[in-house]
Order: structure tokens, then C-alpha cells, then sequence
């Protein structure tokens, strides 16, 4: 039922009817197989004393515990597709050990998951359960698949960690992968410090085999820990541009490269600082560095370095060994050939992200994540030899994230409550987050709270209410919404602080306790400007430069609790379930074909119709440029980053997709995550048309 969709009824559309008669069809058959119980209070019983969830009975009560699964019933919740229904119960309803049976439907699993966050605070369960029954926010999929459960894996499964040029820190940092790894996290590590091919090792020339070696290392132990063989382990390599091997560790993703070299399931990230894209400009030779010759020379690390600045004294210094590798042009076309054939590198702006930090007096960020949107401080564990002093765990970071679902957010009319009860339960994620085995992540986690509030469903609220993603309107939308999601989060942190008589560490250096982080918020007003979107948030109230400037004195007396509030991350799997349009990213097809297995699954976009077909116009056929810059006009509100896909198709040329990077640096994005290529056939090149 669920392929005919693709089937045109006689009005020459979709047949979206047969998507709802699969539904009911699928959910007669969940019914079916779901266990029954007496009441709320046996079921819950019962489901604690075969450990399946943690003693939620003890900590709230019957009757309170029971009041929020029957509000959860209250909301007569019905899923909008095949896709969303298959989804919840494929990936995150709870099931007998056999998996015979299910043992929650959406309504009880939305309860338990509230009750868990709320963490004993009723009032708290009931904001976030009516939140995400409304379907205005949304934990990440670590969240909402583990909270509450007795037997559960981490709440959090994104990690970013730093290696330092040592076979100690090497070795710990490899373990540490391998311990994320086993609890299903998803971990990228700079690679930046450690020295280059053929560099000397205790004075011996050419004994140093540079990331290559580590890289293969990182592959097997993240194929090994795969969480008793449920999820395969994921991780990511990021490298400086003017290091050593940069040639290295952009051809192991080439299709023709040679097996011992080529790198099968580990993703890489390059971080690009200004100065390589000022020599692209002024079209000059690029040079590439020997770190460990850089550290000798000058006590700091070359990716501790401002290689804006220090880039012509290291090319005149004897001491530090370099090489010519083309033009920054040419690399800009190596770049984008290897991302035409493998979707990598992704690019971490790296300045871009640092001229935008907040917490600048506190550390600087290195590097982002799998998804390339997170974009923390980070700092450089010493490992000292076993049973000898020295070792210090430094910060490295956790990605506790959860998303807005822009359309019902905005419906509501109330953008401050969704913000503040996402930020509460995001707050209770990283509160009860406690990874063993990875001390830095737990360090940071404890000191700075940080948590990444996204949203999705951009593409999805544009088409519904007739605006093209490429419009003035669109970006006037998403600066008004995001501005206002800034603020809110902002107020929350500042609340939770001044409730819990407890900030940030380090929160009296930061740019928000000397106010400067506020300067363009008290100076300018972030309402529309355009008058359909000024109709859209009639509901809303929308905070003014008065707002903002009491917000300052707020945040001056009290502080923020969260070192870092907001982050854009990719959505796909959690969207489904929330009927939305991933993230703030354009759609690819009006219905989109998954397949697992040997099953297809067809799933139409949200709100999808004879009229708004017209505006769900493919991102491999938007401007990229336009789509620039409507993430450019959300970043200066999101203190992390968005990530960030460039669809392009499969007639692009190099050229062109490096003026794609170059336009994006320009704009002030930090990152960007795939670049996904269309594979033309021949019928649909319009330059062979005949």
C-alpha cells in the first residue's frame, strides 16, 4: 500500500491516501503484537520488576507517574505516515527481550521518556511530555530511545576528543574511542598535533609515519566496538589544511586509491583557517608544514596557532620544515574532486568559528563533530607513562542535543515556552550524563553543562505556509525565528543559573558576563521586514532591543548555567517520526524512498499537496548560493554551528563547487558537512537535450 503512493490518482497526483491505508494496516498489526496490561499502575509495575524500566513508581508515585501517561493519552496522538509509525516502533519502542512483543506505543514511551527528565519534578514531566506530544520539541535519538529505560545506553552519543603528538596519548585516546564506541557514540578526533611523515622521532630522521597509521588504527577499533555487534561505530578524523600529510589524508578517500592507504568507513573533516583561503584569492603557493618542526621551533602546536599570522614567519624560519603542494587553488580542486567522489572532506571554518566564540578568554575551539554543528572549546590531555605523574584530563566534549519542530513551535504562538522546556530537558541529559571511561568528556561535561538545542521542519513550515526556500521571506523568517530562539535559550540558561545559584565554570570570562557577546542585539531590531512574515509570528511575542538590554543585567547578576545553548545538527532518522523536514536543509523529493534491507518504504514530505508541491522544490535544483545565505542569516544566532549540506549535481565542475566554499567562508559559516552529487542520467543533463 505504502508503494502506491507513487501511483497518480486521477487528478494526476500523488496517491497519498495509500499511505494512510498502510498505516492503519501497520498499526492493527503493532496492536496485535503489543502486551496487554490491566491498568497504568500494573503495567508500570510490571515493567519495572522485569527490568525493563528504572523505578519510576518510587521516585514520582503512582498517581503522578500514572497523570502523565494518561495526559499523554489525552492528545488523541494519530501518526502522519507509514514512515513515522515504522519508524517509532522499528528504532525506539520498547519490546520484549525476544522482541515478540512491544511493550509501549508512542503515547507511553513520550511518558516515560518525560518522567525521566523531569527527574522527580512533576510540573517539569508534564511540560515535557505536553512538548513533545505536541510534537514542538524533540530529544536527539539517544535521548528519546534510552531515557527511562533500567537496561539503557548513554543519553548522549556524540564525542569529540583532542590527541596530542605522544604514543601515550595516542594509545589513550584510541581507547577512549573504542570505550565511546561500545555505548553506540558517534566520536571524531583532531589529528592535527601529531607529527608528519617521515619527521624524526628522538632524533631519529624519518621515523615518524604520520596520521595515516592512526587513522587505520581509529577504522579498526571503531569496526570492533561496534555495541555487541547492534550499531556499527562511527567516527571522524579532522586535519588541519597546512599540515604535513593534508595530500595523504585527502586521497585515502579517493575511489582509485591504493587499499593500504584508502580510508573505507572512517569520515575526515579538514579545518580551513582564513589564511588558506586568503592564498586562494590572491592565488599563491601553499605551504605545508612539519608540526612536530613547528612545536620544536616554538614551544605551541601548529593548530594552537593563528596561521594567519604566523604563516609568513614560519615560511622564513630554517627551523620549521616545509613543502610546496601546488597552489591553494589546486588544493581548493583537490577538495572539491574528492568531495565530488566521496562526499568528504567535510570543512571546519575554523576562524570563522573562533571570531564567532563567545568563550574566546577560555580556550579555542579546534575542531567540530561527525555532523560538523558542534563547535566547543577544547583542550589537550597530558598522558603520562602508567604509574608515573603528570596526567592531567583536560576538556574535550559531549554533544547533548534536541531539536524544535519550527511548524508546531510556531503554531503554538508561544516560542519561549518550547525554548524554555527544551532547555530543561537538554539540561537533564547533560546532568545525568556521566560517561565513564572518558574522563576529559566527563570533565567538561560537569564544568560547562554545554547542550546543543536544534530545530527541523524548515523546508516543511516554508511550503506549508507558501514561501520558497531561496526567498527574501524565507531568510527574513529564519533571522526573526532564530533571533527570538536565541534570546529564549539565553533567558532559560540565565534562570536555571540563578535558580541553582550555579554557572559555567569559567563564566566571568566569557563575552556574555562582559556583555559584549549583546552588543548587536541592544543596537538593532530583529523583527520581519517583510509583512507576510510579520502575519506568520502575529502570535508571537518577539523580543526588542529593551528586552535584550534587560536580558544583559540578568545575565550580568546571575550568569548562565550553559556554557553553549545552541547547535543545528542533521535530524534525518528523529524527523521521520516527527513528520519534518530535516533540520533546516531543503528536501531532496517530494517522496522520499528509503530502503533497508529488502524492503522500500516511501515517505511524503509533510504537508504535502497539489499546491504545495510547488514549493518543495529540490535541493540539488536550488541556487547553493541562495541556500549560503540562508544559513548565513541564521548563524550569527546559533552560538554553535548548522550543519550544513551542499547538493550539487553531478555536472558540476570543481571550479564551481570551490566558489561554493569560498562564498560560504565569506558568509561567516563555520562549517560545512557533505556535499552530496546527483548522478545525471543522460535524459536529465540539460546541455545534452535535444
Amino acid at each position: 500500500m505504502n508503494n502506491e503512493i507513487k501511483q497518480r490518482g486521477e487528478d494526476g497526483f500523488y496517491r497519498l491516501d495509500r499511505d494512510q491505508a498502510a498505516l492503519d494496516v501497520f498499526l492493527a498489526e503493532v496492536e496485535a503484537k503489543t502486551r496487554k496490561f490491566d491498568g497504568s499502575v500494573e503495567r508500570l509495575e510490571w515493567l519495572i520488576d522485569n527490568g525493563y524500566y528504572y523505578d519510576v513508581i518510587e521516585q514520582y508515585g503512582d498517581a503522578e507517574a500514572t497523570e502523565i501517561v494518561h495526559l499523554c493519552y489525552s492528545y488523541n496522538f494519530r501518526f502522519a505516515s507509514y514512515m513515522a509509525a515504522s519508524k517509532f516502533y522499528k528504532d525506539y519502542a520498547l519490546k520484549t527481550d525476544d522482541k515478540a512483543e512491544y511493550l509501549e506505543d508512542y503515547e507511553q514511551h513520550v511518558a516515560i521518556v518525560a518522567l525521566y527528565l523531569g527527574q522527580g519534578d512533576h510540573g517539569l514531566a508534564e511540560k515535557l511530555a505536553r512538548g513533545m506530544m505536541e510534537q514542538r520539541i524533540q530529544p536527539a535519538t539517544p535521548t528519546f530511545m534510552n531515557a527511562g529505560r533500567a537496561r539503557r545506553g548513554e543519553l548522549v552519543s556524540c564525542f569529540l576528543l583532542e590527541m596530542d603528538d605522544s604514543l601515550n596519548s595516542i594509545n589513550y585516546v584510541l581507547g577512549t574511542c573504542m570505550q565511546l564506541s561500545k555505548i553506540g557514540g558517534g566520536v571524531a578526533v583532531n589529528l592535527s598535533k601529531l607529527r608528519g611523515r617521515g619527521e624524526p622521532i628522538k632524533g631519529v630522521a624519518g621515523a615518524a609515519k604520520g596520521i595515516m597509521p592512526v587513522m587505520k588504527l581509529m577504522e579498526d577499533a571503531f569496526s570492533y566496538a561496534d555495541q555487541m555487534g547492534q550499531r556499527k561505530g562511527s567516527g571522524a578524523a579532522y586535519y588541519n589544511v597546512f599540515g604535513w600529510d593534508v595530500v595523504d589524508f585527502l586521497d585515502c578517500k579517493k575511489i582509485n586509491a591504493d587499499e593500504k592507504s584508502r580510508i573505507k568507513t572512517l569520515s575526515i573533516g579538514l579545518i580551513t583557517p582564513n589564511k588558506f583561503y586568503e592564498l586562494a584569492e590572491a592565488n599563491e603557493d601553499l605551504y605545508v608544514f612539519a608540526p612536530h618542526s613547528v612545536f620544536q621551533a616554538y614551544g605551541r602546536h601548529l593548530d594552537d596557532m593563528d596561521i594567519t599570522d604566523m604563516y609568513e614567519i614560519l615560511l622564513a624560519n630554517d627551523r620549521v620544515q616545509k613543502r610546496r603542494v601546488g597552489t591553494a587553488r589546486e588544493m581548493l580542486t583537490r577538495i572539491a574532486t574528492t568531495q565530488i567522489e566521496s562526499g568528504y572532506p567535510y570543512i571546519c571554518n575554523i576562524d570563522n568559528a573562533n571570531e564567532q566564540h563567545a568563550l574566546g578568554e577560555l580556550g579555542r575551539i579546534k575542531m567540530s563533530n561527525l555532523c560538523s554543528e558542534i563547535m566547543m572549546l577544547q583542550e589537550t590531555s597530558t598522558i603520562a607513562d602508567l604509574g608515573e605523574p603528570g596526567t592531567e584530563y583536560r576538556r574535550d566534549i559531549s554533544c547533548n542535543l534536541g531539536s524544535l519542530n519550527i511548524v508546531n513551535v510556531m503554531e503554538s504562538g508561544d516560542i519561549r515556552e518550547s525554548v524554555h522546556t527544551a532547555m530543561r530537558a537538554l539540561t537533564a541529559v547533560s546532568d545525568m550524563s556521566a560517561i565513564p571511561n572518558a574522563p576529559g568528556v566527563r570533565r567538561a561535561n560537569s564544568e560547562l553543562h554545554s547542550v546543543g538545542l536544534g530545530a527541523m521542519n524548515l523546508h516543511g513550515f516554508l511550503a506549508k505556509n507558501g514561501i520558497a526556500y531561496e526567498s527574501e521571506e524565507a531568510r527574513d523568517f529564519v533571522r526573526t525565528f532564530f533571533a527570538a530562539v536565541n534570546f529564549y535559550s539565553i533567558e532559560a540558561s540565565m534562570l536555571i543559573a540563578k535558580e541553582r545559584g550555579q554557572t559555567f565554570e569559567g563564566f566571568a570570562l566569557s563575552d556574555y558576563a562582559t556583555g559584549k557577546y549583546f552588543d548587536n542585539y541592544v543596537a538593532e531590531l530583529f523583527h520581519p521586514k517583510t509583512s507576510k512574515i510579520e502575519m506568520l509570528f502575529a502570535k508571537d511575542y518577539l523580543p526588542t532591543p529593551h528586552d535584550w538590554n534587560r536580558l544583559v543585567g540578568d545575565v550580568s547578576e546571575y550568569g548562565l548555567y550553559h556554557a553553549y545553548r545552541l547547535a543545528i545538527a542533521p535530524t534525518q532518522s528523529i524527523s521521520y517520526v516527527q513528520n519534518a523536514t530535516p533540520s533546516v536543509m531543503p528536501i531532496v523529493e517530494h517522496i522520499e524512498t528509503r530502503t533497508y534491507a529488502n524492503a522500500t518504504t516511501y515517505y511524503p514530505m509533510p504537508y504535502l499537496s497539489p499546491q504545495t508541491q510547488w514549493l518543495y522544490k529540490s535541493a540539488y535544483n536550488i541556487d547553493q548560493l541562495a541556500l549560503i545565505d540562508l544559513i548565513a542569516e541564521i548563524q550569527p544566532h546559533v552560538d554553535q554551528g548548522i550543519s550544513t549540506v551542499l547538493h550539487v549535481n553531478s555536472d558540476v565542475n570543481t571550479r564551481d563547487l570551490a566558489r561554493m566554499y569560498i562564498y560560504a567562508w565569506k558568509r561567516g559559516l563555520k562549517s560545512l558537512y557533505y556535499t552530496r552529487t546527483n548522478r545525471l542520467a543522460v535524459e536529465d543533463c540539460t546541455a545534452c537535450q535535444v
